[in-house]
């Protein structure tokens, strides 16, 4: 489905009935990330995943670049489907823009979720590395810059048993546009620590790591303890718990809230 959302045509899926959930994916992804766990989680919920600006079938927005322009984003896409409230799961850079959200609307939530992902900000390491990626997209375009992405994402035990899936998300990765993926990279690069949302939202929080993913471990996915959190590591999973492990992602979406 494809709806208008400030002069950017968003693509979404959208299955089910009852509450709604709302599955944000991370960087070179699409909506299509979610596949495997829509049609479960559809018996219980509305499901609704889109595809972020310049990402799968979603057009690109050039002054959207910064993590808080993406909550807003996901913000007027909400209303544009009258949905008031919603629980969000963000997978990586979903993760940072769903705890955007957080701050920044904390109204129109009644949960969030971060999977694979995490409230620090980017170290100066990682914020250089983010330009060189930039630049190679620059220089040698998506093809090749999704190439060298995709195989870091799985754990290193699955590399030789998910080629199906690792084909997949290179293929979803690949219509990532140029402009798409060097605005997120700008934003993940600057964006700022949010570390306290977590610890001080009144809302349920769950968190999601990975035992084996080589981009975000779980010490830096599990930066607060409460009452209001769950944590939960999924053993011989890397970055994409949702083609490693998906029955078991589909169950801790279910038993959340």
């Amino acid at each position: 489905m494809i709806i208008h959302v400030n002069k950017v045509d968003v693509a979404y899926r959208e299955e089910g009935k009852g509450e709604p959930i709302l599955l944000v994916h991370g960087f070179c992804g699409s909506s299509d990330y979610w596949r495997n766990l829509i049609h479960d989680l559809a018996q219980t919920y509305r499901v609704i995943a889109l595809d972020l600006p310049g990402h799968g079938d979603s057009s690109v927005q050039e002054n959207i670049n910064e993590i808080d322009q993406y909550a807003t984003f996901i913000r007027d896409f909400l209303d544009e489907l009258k949905i008031d409230r919603v629980t969000m799961f963000g997978h990586s850079l979903g993760g940072y823009i769903t705890l955007a959200f957080a701050e920044m609307y904390s109204d129109r939530l009644k949960g969030f979720s971060l999977i694979h992902s995490t409230a620090y900000p980017d170290s100066e390491e990682a914020k250089k590395g983010r330009d060189t990626s930039a630049d190679k997209i620059e220089t040698e375009g998506m093809e090749a810059f999704i190439e060298g992405l995709v195989p870091k994402l799985f754990s290193p035990k699955h590399l030789d048993s998910h080629h199906k899936e690792i084909r997949e998300v290179k293929n979803i990765g690949y219509s990532t546009t140029p402009a798409g993926a060097k605005n997120a990279l700008l934003a993940m690069k600057n964006r700022i620590d949010r570390r306290q949302v977590i610890e001080t939202t009144n809302v349920p929080v769950l968190l999601i790591a990975g035992e084996e993913d080589q981009l975000i471990p779980s010490e830096k996915v599990f930066t607060a303890k409460g009452q209001h959190i769950k944590q939960i590591l999924l053993k011989d999973v890397g970055h994409m718990s949702m083609y490693e492990a998906p029955q078991e992602l589909i169950q801790e979406i279910l038993e959340f809230k």
